[in-house]
């Protein structure tokens, strides 16, 4: 069920056998000691490889556990990396996401703290709801053409990040998108976005200049609040 292992914090290994066919959510949170989650070979509904949880055919990258850490390289056969397939993998220092991602769930990489870079693949249309949040040591990203839309707190408090170009297919930026991104100086906004979400910029307090297109009908509210620097 949800949250079943939450704060196992010395558990290092589980095997789930042939008949488990529903995983809750969070399972296995905060597990920080967790390095291998072993499914049977058998299962009709789950498979794993070198400790990584996926759905059966591989498609889903649907636990990374918290305790690997170094580099990962997602297989080929992943279209899709699950809500909150990474979250507080504090360890975890790149990660190669492959070609035929298409989606980044929500929360996908929260709180993964020793995370530098990372780069999207073209294939990828949609980053979610806070899938970067508290990254803080994130210091560039490259967001490919193919992305219309950054989704709410996706970049929030990540505080490293000093540059970002957003792609000309993005639409929209998102609620809190960039809050808290301390070391981020400037930012063009191409002219395909119409809107700024609500505290989509609030305490980028090292942000000296911005440049909003006409594109741009709509800022929310508190959208630069804080930003003490902000000259122009």
């Amino acid at each position: 069920g949800d949250s079943a292992f939450r704060y196992c914090m010395e558990l290092t290994s589980i095997t789930i056998p042939d008949s488990v066919t529903s995983i809750g959510h969070g399972a296995f949170w905060y597990c920080s000691s967790l390095t291998s989650i072993n499914v049977d070979a058998s299962s009709d509904t789950y498979s794993s490889i070198n400790g990584v949880l996926f759905n059966k055919n591989m498609e889903r990258l649907i636990c990374f556990p918290n305790g690997k850490s170094g580099d990962y390289e997602i297989p080929d056969s992943v279209t899709c990396i699950g809500e909150n397939a990474f979250y507080g993998c504090i360890s975890l220092k790149s990660i190669t996401i492959p070609d035929g991602v298409t989606s980044i769930g929500d929360w996908a990489f929260e709180y993964c703290e020793r995370l530098t870079s990372i780069t999207i693949p073209d294939s990828v249309t949609s980053i979610g709801e806070g899938a970067f949040y508290g990254c803080n040591s994130l210091k560039s990203i490259t967001i490919p053409d193919s992305v219309t839309s950054i989704g709410k707190s996706a970049f929030s408090r990540c505080d490293s990040l000093t540059s970002i170009t957003i792609p000309d297919g993005v639409t929209s930026i998102g609620e809190y998108a960039f809050e808290y991104c301390d070391s981020l100086t400037s930012i063009a906004i191409p002219d395909s976005v119409t809107s700024i979400g609500d505290n989509a910029f609030r305490y980028c307090m090292e942000l000296t200049s911005i440049t909003i297109p006409n594109s741009v009908t709509s800022i929310g509210d508190w959208a630069f609040e804080y930003c003490e620097r902000l000259t122009s």
